[in-house]
């Protein structure tokens, strides 16, 4: 019986050692680069500068902080939000930036621990702020609702609007930027880009409405079946926060877990 155990016990130890050596985690270590998606378009999670095709903001600034403690080197891949699970299940980067917590993506990929909480609100031109004053002001027919194609707000505007007119338009184009050109009544964003986009854009608002709809966690996508990278991920993760670095982070792009 002991040598059936013994048998069984070095079968299992050799499983996992073949995981180990398949893993992102191995890759990534042997090539000495860290692959991040990023969508560069997220004011002031991750935002690119089409002149230097750098990148900046609080993603950018944890992926760096994953990649230092790596050992490795950083190398951002640009990636849309339509596409962005795609590109992690094709091998196209080894993780993403941070990413709404979502039940139809956790399908085909893999999430890390949560880092970041934030919820949704509905933002308007300026001028037209009195009209309303809470979501189903916006469940009209002659409301016009604008989206990103691919992003959780799709989903969400169909939701809480079914009987409004969706406008969903494709990446590198945003939302916002219909409501802007007043080709649109409203888009939901998050507290944290409607904080930013309201900074920036002076004839913008945020409507007061009782409270934010969808609390999220928002999180970094992984290879769904890679449980080692995932594991590694996720201890980092944890003991950053217990460090306060997401918290040191978070302050510094002005931005406020809900």
């Amino acid at each position: 019986m002991k040598k059936i155990l013994l048998s069984i016990l070095l079968s299992l130890l050799s499983i996992s050692q073949v995981y180990a050596d398949n893993s992102r985690l191995q890759e990534i270590l042997n090539s000495g680069v860290l692959r991040v998606g990023t969508t560069g378009d997220w004011n002031p999670m991750t935002m690119k500068n089409p002149a230097t095709n750098s990148y900046r903001g609080f993603d950018i600034d944890v992926t760096t902080e994953l990649a230092k403690d790596l050992g490795v080197k950083v190398e951002y891949v640009a990636a849309d939000w339509k596409t962005l699970v795609n590109g992690i299940t094709a091998n196209k980067y080894d993780i993403t930036g941070s990413a709404s917590l979502n039940m139809s993506r956790a399908k085909v990929a893999g999430y890390s621990q949560p880092y970041f909480n934030l919820a949704f609100v509905p933002v308007v031109q300026k001028k037209n702020l009195a009209k309303y004053s809470d979501w189903e002001d916006f469940n009209q027919p002659d409301i016009k609702v604008a989206a990103t194609l691919g992003t959780v707000q799709e989903r969400m505007v169909k939701e809480f609007f079914p009987d409004a007119e969706h406008i969903v338009i494709e990446a590198p184009a945003r939302d916002f930027q219909e409501l802007l050109a007043r080709r649109a009544d409203v888009s939901v964003t998050s507290n944290v880009e409607a904080a930013t986009l309201t900074m920036k854009f002076k004839q913008l608002a945020v409507v007061p409405v009782e409270k934010p709809r969808k609390p999220t966690p928002i999180s970094m996508l992984l290879p769904q079946k890679d449980q080692v990278w995932i594991n590694y991920v996720n201890h980092w993760v944890e003991l950053k926060k217990a460090q306060g670095f997401f918290d040191q982070t978070a302050q510094k792009w002005g931005l406020k877990s809900l």
